[in-house]
C-alpha cells in the first residue's frame, strides 16, 4: 500500500522518491505537503484543534486541515480525501502558494515540508473524524491574528508561519 509513503521532493518541489512517513519524520528529509483553509461565507476560517493523540502538535488549533499525498497521488485527490477524512465535508479547493518550513517537535520528530497551501469556501458545516480533531471553530482572520499574537503557543508551528503570508494570497480582504 502507498498509504505511508510519502513523496520526497528537493527545494523546487521536484520529486526524487518516496519513504515510509515515520523514517521521512525521522530523517527530517523534505516532502511534499499540504495545508487546507475553508472559509465560510462570511469569510471566517475554520479552524480544527488536532486531537490530543496526534503524533506531534496534539490540542494545538491549526488550520482547517493538512496532510500529505500518497506516493502517486496527485495534490488535488489529497486535498479532497483528507478534507473528508478529517473534517467529514467537501469543498472546490484552489492552489494559493507554496512555502518551505522546517521544525523539531519534542518527540524528536522533524517536519520538513514543502508545503502547498489550498483555499475553499462553503457554509457546510464539518463532520469532523474524533481521532483527528478534537474540536472546531469558525473565526474571522482578525481576531485570529490578535489571538495567535497573544498566544501563539495554542497554534501549530506551520500556522504561525503561514498565517501572514495566506492573508496576502486571499482572493478577500479580511475585516
Amino acid at each position: 500500500m502507498n498509504e505511508d509513503l510519502l513523496i520526497l521532493v528537493d527545494e523546487h518541489d521536484k520529486a526524487w522518491g518516496k519513504l515510509e512517513k515515520k523514517q521521512v519524520h525521522e530523517l527530517g528529509l523534505l516532502h511534499r505537503a499540504f495545508s487546507v483553509f475553508i472559509f465560510n461565507s462570511k469569510n471566517e476560517l475554520l479552524l480544527q484543534q488536532r486531537a490530543d493523540g496526534k503524533y506531534h502538535s496534539g490540542g494545538l488549533w491549526t488550520n482547517t486541515c493538512c496532510s500529505h499525498p500518497r506516493f502517486g497521488e496527485e495534490l488535488p485527490d489529497a486535498v479532497n480525501r483528507r478534507l473528508k477524512e478529517e473534517m467529514g465535508m467537501t469543498c472546490a479547493t484552489t492552489f494559493l502558494f507554496s512555502f518551505v518550513y522546517e521544525t523539531q517537535f519534542e518527540n524528536g520528530l522533524i517536519e520538513h515540508e514543502f508545503d502547498h497551501v489550498f483555499f475553499g469556501v462553503t457554509d457546510e458545516l464539518p463532520q469532523p473524524n474524533p481521532s483527528e480533531v478534537q474540536n472546531w471553530k469558525y473565526l474571522d482572520l482578525d481576531s485570529l491574528q490578535k489571538d495567535m499574537t497573544l498566544s501563539p503557543n495554542k497554534y501549530t508551528f506551520w500556522l504561525n508561519i503561514c498565517f501572514p503570508k495566506l492573508k496576502a494570497h486571499l482572493p478577500f480582504k479580511s475585516n
